[in-house]
């Protein structure tokens, strides 16, 4: 993976990615940061869905997120 931004569902697991963006509505961009997913975090890809949710973690908690969820998140390397 390049430097470039990509969607979070595009990230390969095992990867730790920088989330650079949040697109979508309002309502979705503050469900992500309600869980801690802001601008700036960093996260490791555990389990990439297809089917299934994408499992990722940020510091000890594991969150499960949406296919839909995942293709809004803009992450990059950190």
């Amino acid at each position: 993976m390049t430097s470039s931004a990509m969607p979070l569902a595009m990230a390969i697991p095992g990867l730790k990615v920088r989330i650079i963006s949040l697109a979508g509505g309002r309502s979705l961009q503050e469900r992500l940061i309600s869980m801690g997913l802001n601008i700036g975090s960093e996260i490791n890809v555990v389990k990439k869905g297809m089917p299934g949710p994408f499992l990722i973690a940020t510091g000890e908690t594991r969150l499960a997120i949406g296919a839909g969820m995942a293709h809004k998140i803009m992450v990059s390397e950190p």
